[in-house]
Order: structure tokens, then sequence, then C-alpha cells
């Protein structure tokens, strides 16, 4: 019998972290695909990955509403509480033969913690990484739950041990989102302008043609407070440097709705002519975007990932992505206007692109399939030191 792999995607990015990974999974001839779409991958605010997720060929098995309004700490407390009541239904009607949650964000843990009680086999992929804000204690917390690990590089791996979890639990695959960029590549050249006018967003007509940036910016879960000036220090920033633009609205998290507000009420204020504002596209049209930028600016990890792998330069701003394995191609600076403006220039003017493999070579969705398939499954855990 196949064994019965339920996948929980909770989130935009963690559908481009893991699609190369479901569809191996689903091609697997030992393997069957569970597909369980949650929390903020169902919202409209939040680009509705669901549709994109259905119109890329997925059956989804279940749906689970599990996010309260607020975007504060409170409410992400109680989402993720929602997400285990929920998810735990959902596992009782499936009854997977594992359960694979996707990197760090907080309705990850939700997974991990329904899934740990029921007894079922946890599968993590992406563990072992550094970076800031509350993704690092909710990211190594599931590596201490989880019973396989999938990791995207060697010091990651090196990390999940060093934190008492067996090497023979422990698998450098790769990030499914490398593959994706693989894909991108060799779908180039692409026409970026004609790829964008399905998706409609608001705000200007942004010419194109002569080069434009990528801005993603999401608050900071221990800065929360600050998300709102967070977000007007990067608005000051590229509205004076007056570069074509395309910036991408916040994932869900405490302070979204201050970053939100932010954009909103400096759009009202100024007649930002350069900029135009997106949900979300799909995984290889967004890429195809990066790929045709100048560069992207702001603090998602899609500066770190796949930007390195595509040589895309990136300026990194502030302390979310503090201490993640980078690349030569980002750029860090802080919440000041004046360092944002000097670090895009010089990124709108480079001509060269330094490529670095330090999240896999493109190949992770049939490593994860054939890795599930193969392990030993088990959900007997003790410190190995």
């Amino acid at each position: 019998m196949p064994r019965k792999v339920c996948v929980v995607v909770t989130a935009r990015p963690s559908y481009s972290r893991i699609r190369t990974a479901l569809e191996a999974i689903r091609a697997h001839p030992d393997l069957e695909l569970q597909l369980v779409v949650a929390a903020s991958a169902l919202l409209d605010r939040y680009g509705n990955a669901v549709d994109i997720i259905s119109e890329e060929g997925f059956d989804i098995d279940r749906q689970v509403y599990m996010i309260l309004e607020g975007e504060n700490l409170v409410t992400s407390a109680k989402s993720t509480g929602l997400g285990i009541a929920e998810l735990a239904t959902v596992f009782d009607n499936l009854k997977p033969d594992m359960v694979v949650t996707v990197a760090d964000r907080f309705e990850t843990m939700a997974t991990a913690v329904a899934a740990s009680y029921m007894n079922l086999p946890l599968v993590h992929v992406q563990g072992g990484e550094v970076t800031g804000s509350i993704d690092e204690k909710v990211r190594h917390a599931i590596t201490k739950l989880a019973d396989i690990h999938l990791v995207s590089c060697a010091s990651a791996k090196a990390r999940v041990i060093q934190m008492g979890e067996a090497a023979d639990r422990v698998f450098v695959t790769g990030c499914p989102s490398i593959d994706l960029a693989r894909e991108a590549l060799a779908a180039e050249p692409r026409d970026v302008a004609h790829t964008l006018k399905g998706y409609g967003g608001v705000g200007a007509d942004v010419d194109l043609s002569q080069g434009y940036i990528v801005v993603l910016q999401h608050p900071v879960t221990t800065e929360y407070e600050q998300a709102a000036e967070h977000a007007r220090q990067t608005l000051k920033a590229v509205h004076s440097g007056r570069w074509p633009t395309l910036w991408f609205w916040p994932n869900v998290d405490a302070g979204s709705d201050g970053t939100s507000s932010a954009i909103r009420r400096y759009r009202e204020a100024h007649k930002l002519s350069k900029i135009h504002f997106y949900k979300n596209l799909r995984p290889l049209d967004f890429l195809s975007v990066l790929m045709n930028s100048r560069g992207v600016v702001g603090n998602s990890s899609v500066a770190i990932r796949e930007c390195a792998y595509l040589g895309v330069p990136a300026v990194n701003i502030g302390s979310r992505q503090q201490g993640r394995d980078r690349g030569r191609n980002v750029r860090d600076v802080g919440y000041d206007t004046d360092q944002i403006i000097g670090a895009v220039s010089e990124m709108f003017a480079q001509k060269h692109r330094l490529k670095d493999m330090i999240y896999g070579d493109g190949t992770a969705g049939a490593q994860i399939a054939d890795t599930l398939a193969d392990c030993d499954l088990s959900i007997e855990k003790m410190l190995t030191y």
C-alpha cells in the first residue's frame, strides 16, 4: 500500500516552498498525496493561494479556516490554538501515515503539535536554519517535535544534529523553492508586462522597460509595534528614488495590519506614479518578475534563497533574516530611508550577477519524495547526547 503523505500548506510562501515536492509525491508510485490548505492561504486579502493551488492541478482534500482577525500577538496565539483543534479533526479523518509541515510560520506550529499528539510521524521541511524574530523559536521547537528532517543545506543539518536529533533522521534535500527557480530559468525569456496583465493589482501603470525593482516587506513579529514605521521608511525611500516598483502585500503576521495601513495611508497622501501593488502571483510568474528586475528590496526570505540561486541582487532591510545563510547577492541595511536609497541606487545600476547554490541544485522535490517513500517511520525520540 502507498504511504499516505499529508502535506499542510498554510500560507502563500509555503506553497512555493513545497510545490515541486507536492508534484513529486503525487507522481511517486509508493506515495499517496493528501493536501490540506489552511490559514492565510484561504484568504482573499493575502492573495487566495488556494485558487492558484487548484488552478495548478492539485486536488485539495481539506480546507481549514483558522485565522482570527487582528494581525497581532493575541490573534497569532489564538489562531495557533484554533489550528491545533481543527487540524486534529482533519488528521483523524484522513488517517495519514505521516504529516509534512513547512518552515517556521506560526501556523506550522499548530500542524506540528496536532500531529505529534496524535502519534503521527512528523516531517519538517527547512529546519535547522537561523533567522531573527519568533520564527527562530517556532522553527527549532518544530525540530524537536519532528521525526524526519528534510533540510536545505549542510549547515542546517549540522544544527539539527547539534540540537540532539539522530543523524540518520536528517536528510539534506535542498529547498523545493530552488526547483521552481530552476524551472523559471528554463522558461526565460518571458514578457513580464504581459505576464502581469492578468493579475490586476492597484496603483499606477508602471513602465518596466527601463528597469524596475520588486519590494516584499513583512512585519517582524518581535518588532510588530514598529511595523508601520518600518514600512514608511521603505515607502519614503522607494518614492524618493523614483524607481519603477512592483510592491507585494505582506504575509499574515502580527504587525501586518500596521504594514498594510502604512501602505494605504502613504498611498493616499502621495501620488505614487511609479509603484504598483499586488497581492499574489503564481510562483513561476513571480520568479520571472524577480529575474527580470534590477533586484529585490525588503526582508523576504526569497531574497536569500531563490535570489541567491538566480543571482538577483537584494537589499535586505532589518533583522527578519538575521543569521540566515546568504549569498553574495545580498546587501544588508537598517530601517533608514537614506541607507535604503543608497543601497537600492547601487543595486539598480549594478550590471553583474553573483550566483550561489546555498539551498540546493533544483532537485529537492524528487529527493523529498524518494526519502519519504524509503525512510523508517517512527514516533520514538530520545536525545542522542
